[in-house]
């Protein structure tokens, strides 16, 4: 009785709130779009443009030989830098290494508008919250848009309990975002020009998988990955491409055509739009979740979402828990008020303590 009247008063008042937010944080994108050569396209133009992009990029090879699509490299020049402490038995540490993967498109704007953000895109770091008795289960945690600076990332996630309750910690910055990012300016990941989007994250799957050969190489007996928002939709990008040992995608974006079409971003008649929906869904399908089997077993697979989500809404986790066969786990709450999110983390936890990962001490307090 409680849960359902809490449940009739959050959901509705975190909706409200995800769709108010919405519009100032995509406010500026909406400007910018009329500045854009991508979206101020007809329907006829973009359609012809989506399918020259699905054409290039949306190939038999690239989806079903991910590893020539998204190549394992070592990480380059990698170091170690001690930044902290972390409880009694903790240190914090930030690894970098040389991230410059070239584009698959030779096309100038596409190689223009990587280039001019390379000096600091081309360096990959990750925070390491990691014990100093032996390596532990570690669990590699990505930010949505926007995020990716590690004081407001080591919030948004219970990083203090995860590690109390026996992991590693791992906080990933994307590609162009945090300290890989350019400062006022928004991120390229994801861009109005489908091509960016699909080299960024063509990019950020390219640097985690050599992230978990390093976490491997120093000892971990497992690795796993779980996402928010954007980051949501990398990791479940990821358990599709490198085999991690458990995967949490948490309220999280599942098809980017799915996304244009709710916002309202296709153009034309309703057939029109319904083929542009299409071209979109192909031109991503090299760097989309749903494109490849999961890796990952499924009873090491959660997906968490909001009913109160109205930025990617409960439709997606949907989505990605059919296809990675996945329980689906509810809270009441949004996409950015989170509340009753408590209870998802102490689902991983169960999870990860089914498999000896961790015990199950309660949950994080949020």
């Amino acid at each position: 009785m409680i849960a359902s009247i809490k449940k009739r008063i959050v959901t509705p008042i975190t909706a409200t709130f995800d769709r108010a937010a919405s519009r100032v944080i995509f406010g500026r994108s909406e400007q910018s779009k009329r500045r854009s050569a991508a979206e101020s396209l007809g329907p006829i133009e973009r359609h012809r443009r989506l399918d020259e992009i699905g054409a290039f990029y949306g190939t038999a090879q690239h989806v079903g030989d991910p590893d020539s699509f998204f190549p394992r490299i070592a990480a380059d020049g990698l170091r170690e830098q001690h930044v902290g402490r972390i409880g009694q038995d903790g240190t914090i540490v930030d690894l970098r290494w040389r991230s410059a993967l070239a584009p698959l498109s030779s096309d100038p704007e596409v190689v223009r508008r990587l280039e001019e953000r390379a000096d600091v895109n081309h360096t990959a770091i990750v925070r390491l919250y990691a014990h100093l008795d032996r390596p532990r289960p570690t669990i590699v945690l990505l930010h949505g848009y926007l995020g990716g600076v590690f004081a407001i990332e080591e919030v948004a996630f219970p990083v203090r309990w995860m590690f109390e309750r026996g992991l590693d910690v791992v906080l990933g910055v994307l590609p162009h975002h945090g300290p890989r990012g350019i400062r006022g300016r928004r991120p390229l990941l994801p861009h109005s020009d489908p091509r960016i989007t699909i080299e960024s994250f063509r990019h950020a799957i390219v640097d985690l998988r050599t992230l978990v050969s390093v976490l491997r190489d120093r000892g971990a007996p497992a690795v796993g990955a779980m996402g928010m928002s954007l980051g949501g939709y990398t990791s479940a990008l990821l358990a599709t491409v490198e085999p991690i040992d458990f995967v949490v995608p948490m309220i999280p974006l599942a098809s980017i055509a799915d996304f244009a079409r709710d916002g309202d971003r296709l153009v034309g008649t309703a057939t029109q739009r319904r083929e542009q929906y299409d071209a979109l869904e192909k031109a991503h399908c090299a760097v989309s979740p749903l494109a490849r089997p999961s890796k990952v077993d499924p009873a090491r697979a959660l997906v968490i979402a909001g009913s109160g989500d109205r930025i990617t809404p409960q439709s997606h986790a949907e989505k990605l828990a059919k296809h990675l066969d996945a329980r689906l786990h509810l809270f009441d709450g949004g996409h950015l008020l989170q509340v009753g999110r408590d209870e998802g983390f102490r689902e991983v936890a169960r999870m990860l303590a089914r498999e000896g990962w961790l015990e199950p001490r309660g949950g994080p307090r949020l």
